[in-house]
């Protein structure tokens, strides 16, 4: 009974009737929040390296989705690669990273982060608060569905690119029409004088 003495006491760990089992209680922001704002988040994921673009896809799309549904907006999704760990994680040496920038609501990292969890392929996960209070209107966004498709693929190991046995263009290569540098400071090949020889 309560303090009136007219309504049964509710039982600890069980829902308000108000509140069915199946469903989650929202969280709701902090006194600092503006209405209409919402908060600028990163979360870097990494993926066993032996993961296939269809995992990797798989749970791009549960994450978007998650962000998605939560009442967020994705600013950003890029696949870093796979690259060395600091040390060994679940028994992995080597992991692939994958970037996600989002605007979402207070509650909606835990969300994610909770799918992250039952991912199996997923060996350690980080977010982070960017800013609060940030006008989703004003805010530009680098997502497109050309850019999440793209992140679905897993990029060279970073050991290949720097052995060269990577299929990846070098960023030293020259273009043709491309911005030459030295050429810009001490002129062309056939200018006498510009190189010591005047």
């Amino acid at each position: 009974m309560t303090a009136s003495g007219t309504e049964p006491a509710a039982r600890a760990g069980t829902p308000p009737a108000s509140q069915t089992p199946g469903q989650r209680k929202q969280r709701t922001g902090s006194s600092r929040d503006m209405a209409g704002r919402k908060r600028e988040y990163e979360t870097i994921y990494i993926l066993r390296p032996d993961s296939t673009t269809d995992v990797i896809a798989q749970i791009n799309q549960k994450i978007r989705g998650v962000i998605e549904a939560g009442g967020g907006t994705l600013l950003k999704v890029d696949n870093w690669g796979k690259r060395k760990l600091a040390y060994e994680v679940k028994k992995q040496l080597k992991g692939i990273y994958l970037f996600f920038s989002f605007l979402g609501s207070a509650g909606l990292v835990e969300e994610v982060e909770r799918n992250l969890r039952l991912a199996d392929s997923v060996i350690r996960y980080y977010s982070v608060k960017i800013a609060e209070n940030v006008d989703p209107a004003a805010r530009t966004s680098e997502f497109t569905e050309e850019a999440f498709t793209k992140a679905a693929t897993p990029g060279p190991d970073e050991e290949e690119i720097a052995t060269g046995q990577a299929n990846v263009r070098s960023p030293f290569e020259e273009e043709e029409g491309a911005f030459d540098f030295e050429e810009a400071v001490f002129g062309g090949v056939d200018e006498p004088g510009r190189r010591g020889d005047g």
